[in-house]
């Protein structure tokens, strides 16, 4: 049953409680407001919730209608107010098997309301044991199919879906969520400290626990058995990491933006030695102590939006470490961290991004070739021919890679070395290559499982770019960007075929006059058009052989004229459809001077 929309939901709901011309008196709004939001937009969930409530419509009903939502927020009868999906979903809870049911009890863990990343997901389900071993499948291959099963039985509800139709993150549905608290408040399978759904504390041992508010004192029990730590508050927290060093037996530390966290605070975590998880994404950290080469249990270790310029040598030591993610604030490692001697040692890595190689790091790109289970690669490249040489011998040892990110950083021509690739990764989903380039390498033509392509600065000739690309079986998501061609116009005709491109980007900023041109017979799958304008004129001819189109981006700045005049020209043309195949116009303006 499909959700309805916030005012469709809240005529729904006035129309049960208080008649086809009645209104909500003004106490009351608020309570309906988020008896609304819980039901999230399914009718009859909001039917019964109404049809509960309809003898209690007076001005002064506020504290029976509070009383209403507290006795009957899935108590006992969590079912008694739900209808069709609603109720099977939660029917269908019961007859979930253990692993699943133990997967869907953790979600309790998060906020209400909360987006959870699947990758932050799947990795702390795995570290925590709660996914088994199948053969012929690796422990995340069995966590995705546990997640993909969880989103078709309807338990977890898609937040973000990628390019190529992946569930990227999810939410949990209030209802549903509170059912969860209680039942792993219950079990004591979490223990919650603050948020909306807590109520109390679960009794006996703290096996996870779960910060959701920033106030109110720690209490004084033990953590010596908590296995899982996880803060969602930005501020405070400091009593907290002043216990660290009570917890002992930690598997999950995740302290995702937890604006207390300090470089002291990681002599406690570098004494964690079960911790499979460590998420530190978001945190003011600068430095990171030798001994994080000490986790040797470590499988994940994230560190997005920190202030390190870099890692220490000892990260080397973390043989058993699947994914390491970088990302920092420090303008001076903005590109990322230097890589390291010793990587061969890192057998178990599947994800590796913001490396950069300079020229002493010869021996660091030949390891990369030793990485048999990597499938994702972001790295810039600062370094000599002969460098740069190695790295592309062991890319040719990369077979299980599907993402593949390739930056030059210098002024050279280095990038034309790919072309010399005798054994390239097939399996590539996606791939952005950023630098200077002579020829179109004519691999890429033969990368049958590619969805998503992103070049810059290669200054290839446009013939040259599509020629090779047109055929891809696979190829959903295609950007050309900043100097990716040297055209004045970019002509794309009928034998261009991308038979299933949905996407095509286009930075046109370069040059003060562009042309982009659509023949007959290209692209009619193209669903979506972004083009970059900047401030120069580029001309945009030949959409209506886009049959398919349902919405175009254009960005630039709002003084740019040609920029303004291309909107109105496109929403002229999309008037002239038929309303079925009319598509969306969007300008997004730039900042001026920037």
């Amino acid at each position: 049953m499909k959700a309805l929309g916030k005012e469709v939901s809240k005529q729904l709901f006035i129309n049960r409680v208080f008649g086809p011309e009645g209104t909500c008196p003004e106490e009351l709004k608020p309570s309906m407001l988020t008896i609304l939001r819980k039901c999230g937009g399914l009718p009859l969930t909001i039917v019964s919730m109404a049809s509960l409530l309809a003898s209690y419509k007076s001005p002064g009903s506020k504290e029976m209608w509070e009383k209403n939502m507290q006795l009957h927020r899935f108590s006992t009868g969590e079912q008694s107010y739900l209808g069709g999906n609603e109720a099977d979903s939660y029917a269908s809870y019961s007859h979930l098997p253990h692993h699943l049911k133990t997967c869907m009890m953790y979600l309790s863990i998060f906020p209400e309301d909360y987006e959870i990343k699947k990758g932050r997901l799947l990795s702390r389900w795995i570290a925590e044991g709660l996914v088994s071993e199948r053969r012929g499948l690796t422990l995340l291959e069995v966590a995705e199919s546990y997640f993909d099963e969880l989103v078709s039985r309807n338990m977890i509800v898609p937040a973000n879906i990628s390019y190529d139709g992946r569930v990227k993150s999810c939410r949990v549905h209030d209802m549903m969520l509170e059912v969860m608290v209680l039942r792993s408040m219950e079990a004591n399978f979490v223990s919650l400290v603050g948020g909306e759904q807590c109520e109390g504390e679960s009794l006996g041992k703290i096996r996870r626990l779960s910060i959701q508010s920033s106030g109110g004192p720690m209490d004084e029990r033990s953590m010596k058995h908590v296995r899982s730590l996880s803060t969602f508050q930005p501020e405070g927290h400091h009593q907290l990491l002043e216990r660290l060093g009570d917890f002992t037996l930690l598997r999950v530390l995740d302290l995702e933006d937890c604006k207390a966290v300090q470089n002291k605070h990681m002599k406690h975590v570098c004494r964690m030695i079960l911790l499979r998880f460590l998420n530190l994404n978001g945190t003011d950290i600068s430095k990171m102590p030798k001994k994080i080469g000490k986790l040797v249990h470590l499988q994940t270790l994230s560190l997005r939006k920190t202030l390190l310029d870099g890692l220490p040598q000892s990260v080397t030591e973390l043989e058993k470490l699947e994914f390491l993610y970088f990302h920092t604030r420090s303008r001076r490692s903005y590109y990322g961290w230097r890589l390291p001697c010793g990587l061969g040692r890192m057998k178990a890595l599947r994800v590796l991004n913001k490396m950069v190689l300079y020229d002493d790091g010869a021996e660091s790109a030949r390891e990369i070739g030793e990485l048999t289970q990597l499938r994702k690669l972001n790295i810039s490249v600062n370094c000599s021919q002969e460098v740069f040489q190695v790295l592309v011998a062991a890319l040719n040892r990369t077979y299980s890679l599907r993402k593949l990110w390739i930056v030059d950083l210098g002024t050279g021509k280095i990038m034309n070395i790919l072309g010399q690739m005798t054994s390239p990764p097939l399996l590539l989903r996606s791939m952005r290559i950023c630098g200077r380039i002579d020829g179109m390498p004519e691999w890429f033509g033969s990368l049958m499982h590619l969805v998503k392509l992103y070049i810059a600065f290669t200054m290839l000739s446009s013939d040259e770019i599509l020629g090779i690309l047109c055929e891809l079986p696979n190829l959903l998501h295609l950007t050309l960007g900043y100097s990716s061609y040297t055209n004045d116009a970019l002509a794309i005709s009928a034998k261009y075929r991308f038979p299933v491109l949905k996407q095509l980007s286009v930075d046109s900023s370069d040059a003060e006059q562009k042309e982009i041109i659509f023949e007959q017979g290209s692209m009619a799958m193209v669903e979506k058009l972004e083009v970059e304008f900047g401030s120069w004129e580029t001309s945009l001819s030949g959409i209506e052989h886009l049959p398919s189109l349902k919405e175009v981006v254009i960005e630039g700045f709002r003084s740019n004229d040609t920029l303004n005049q291309t909107v109105l020209q496109l929403k002229s043309e999309s008037d002239l459809r038929l309303v079925p195949n009319q598509f969306k116009v969007v300008a997004r303006y730039r900042w001026e001077g920037l």
